[in-house]
């Protein structure tokens, strides 16, 4: 298995950061990265969501694989018949003084995952960046006074 992970520390406490992530109607107004999610956020659902990478937009329907109220979501995408799957995670760990560290990756694995990480691994990384600073952003501008 390999994967991808990313961190940031947001100013804001993780009930203030959870409402921002799991408000799927308002992503395209801030995500650069994951433009769109509809479906319900609930463990064993399914989610059709939309990402941009280089003015690409792909679009698949992970299903939800971990639900932690304000603590933690991820889901679980296949590609390529089940050979290419991706567990796409957030976790958020509450710090002093009302911060939140994010912890934001995706774990790869299928016979076809080396290859697939090895084209799109980097540029990957880096929208898993730009969502966590205009996450940042967001919940910075809308909780913090």
């Amino acid at each position: 298995m390999k994967e991808l992970k990313t961190e940031i520390i947001l100013n804001a406490s993780p009930e203030s950061v959870w409402k921002v992530l799991t408000d799927f109607q308002k992503y395209s107004q801030w995500n650069p990265f994951i433009v769109k999610i509809e479906g319900e956020l609930k463990l064993n659902s399914f989610l059709s969501t939309s990402l941009k990478s280089k003015d690409k937009l792909m679009s698949f329907r992970p299903k939800v694989t971990r639900l932690e109220e304000g603590r933690a979501f991820e889901w679980l995408g296949q590609a390529f018949l089940g050979t290419f799957k991706g567990r796409h995670y957030f976790v958020l760990e509450p710090l002093a003084e009302g911060k939140t560290k994010l912890v934001h990756g995706e774990q790869f694995s299928g016979l076809l995952s080396g290859l697939v990480l090895r084209m799109i691994g980097e540029e990957t990384l880096q929208n898993f960046q730009q969502m966590n600073k205009a996450l940042q952003a967001e919940v910075e501008k809308s909780f913090v006074s």
